[in-house]
C-alpha cells in the first residue's frame, strides 16, 4: 500500500520553499539575502537593462518572463489552459528606465502576492494542476533567479 504525505506537512514545506524562492531565505537551498525579491532590490534600472551577450536576455526581460509565467501557472492551477501561449513575447521588456524598473518589480510583486493567495487557499493537493503548478513555480523561478544572479556578476 502506498504511503501518503500528510497534507499539513506538504503545505508547510511547499510554503517554506515558495517563501525562500521569492522573499526570505530559510537556508533550504539559497544563501541568506539571495531570494528573488531581495536580489532584485539590489539592481538598478541600468544594470537590469544590460544583456551580457548581444542577443542575450536582460534582468528586466527575465523579470517580465517570471511575471508572465506566474500568471500562466495561476490560470493552469485554476483549470484554465490556452492552446497557444506567447512564450517568446513574455521576454519583455528588454530595457527599462528607473520608473519602468520600479513598475516592473511592483507588477511582479502584485502577481506573486495574488498567486500565493491562490496557493495558500488550496486545502486539497490531490490535483495534478495544483501540485504541478505550485512545484513548477518553485523550480522555474529558481532557474531564472540563478540566471539573474549570473547576469548580475557581469553587468554590475
Amino acid at each position: 500500500m502506498a504511503r501518503q504525505i500528510d497534507n499539513v506537512t506538504f503545505t508547510k514545506l511547499l510554503n517554506t520553499l515558495l517563501e525562500e524562492t521569492f522573499d526570505n531565505v530559510e537556508g533550504i537551498y539559497l544563501d541568506k539575502g539571495t531570494s528573488l525579491f531581495e536580489t532584485l532590490d539590489t539592481i538598478s534600472a541600468d544594470a537590469a537593462s544590460r544583456p551580457i551577450t548581444p542577443d542575450g536576455t536582460t534582468i528586466a526581460s527575465q523579470v517580465g518572463h517570471v511575471r508572465f509565467y506566474l500568471t500562466v501557472m495561476e490560470d493552469y492551477m485554476q483549470g484554465k489552459w490556452y492552446d497557444k501561449v506567447d512564450w517568446q513575447g513574455s521576454w519583455q521588456p528588454k530595457t527599462v528606465t528607473s520608473d519602468e524598473w520600479a513598475s516592473l518589480r511592483k507588477n511582479l510583486r502584485e502577481t506573486h502576492d495574488r498567486v500565493m493567495r491562490l496557493i495558500k487557499g488550496f486545502d486539497d493537493w490531490n490535483d495534478e494542476r495544483r501540485l504541478g503548478g505550485a512545484l513548477g513555480i518553485i523550480v522555474h523561478t529558481a532557474y531564472h533567479l540563478g540566471a539573474i544572479r549570473q547576469i548580475i556578476r557581469v553587468v554590475k
